[in-house]
């Protein structure tokens, strides 16, 4: 029996050790994809601008350090909610309506605004580099970093999903990294974003009526 006052704070170092890995190598797997663009766009700073390889280095470095303290953080989710009895130890949620509030939760935040000003500056990262440019190491990690907290913000709700279908079903997380990956390209993005949203709620709404 699961405690229900159980905090991560009594997990064992070697259990969050080991999901912490986890999280970190997927995280570099799925946002690996989604981060090609904005090297691109520095790639082309670098000739056009005052761009330089040991910032391109800044800028990945600062934007895989946010995804890896995302990755910390929901370590100690997954772990919780295994305690709680919401989750199997294979990362699966237990429960119809934690699945539902997932889904719903993940569905709604499609039609946000904050949804919509992470998507535009994700979609448009030369005009981001371009407004926030700082040069050298320091700078591309400042700027690495900027860009991470907006791709978080963005991706968070398909991220967390994965809990409904098991974040170890290799096809499951591939299918959200397909989403994030496509929600992102300016052209498909704009006609994927919306209706990603209803069909997230539908979903929902149709896993509670099971």
């Amino acid at each position: 029996m699961f405690s229900m006052v159980a905090t991560p704070m009594s997990m064992m170092p070697g259990q969050f050790a080991g999901l912490f890995a986890m999280w970190a190598i997927m995280m570099a797997a799925m946002m690996g994809p989604t981060f090609v663009p904005t090297m691109r766009a520095y790639e082309d700073l670098i000739t056009s601008a005052n761009g330089s390889r040991v910032g391109s280095i800044g800028v990945v470095l600062g934007f895989f350090v946010i995804w890896v303290g995302f990755a910390a953080l929901i370590s100690l989710a997954q772990l919780w909610l295994i305690e709680l009895g919401l989750l199997t130890t294979m990362g699966k949620s237990m429960s119809k309506f934690f699945s539902a509030v997932l889904l719903i939760s993940a569905g709604v935040y499609q039609f946000t605004a904050l949804k919509d000003k992470c998507l535009a500056h994700c979609r448009s990262p030369m005009f981001q580099f371009l407004a926030h440019w700082r040069p050298g190491f320091v700078g591309g990690v400042s700027m690495g970093f900027h860009h991470g907290v907006y791709c978080v913000a963005c991706c968070w709700g398909l991220m967390v999903i994965g809990f409904v279908g098991g974040i170890m079903d290799l096809l499951w997380m591939g299918g959200a990294t397909l989403l994030m990956t496509l929600e992102k390209l300016p052209d498909i993005g704009k006609h994927l974003t919306k209706p990603l949203g209803f069909g997230l709620i539908l979903w929902g709404i149709a896993t509670l009526a099971v």
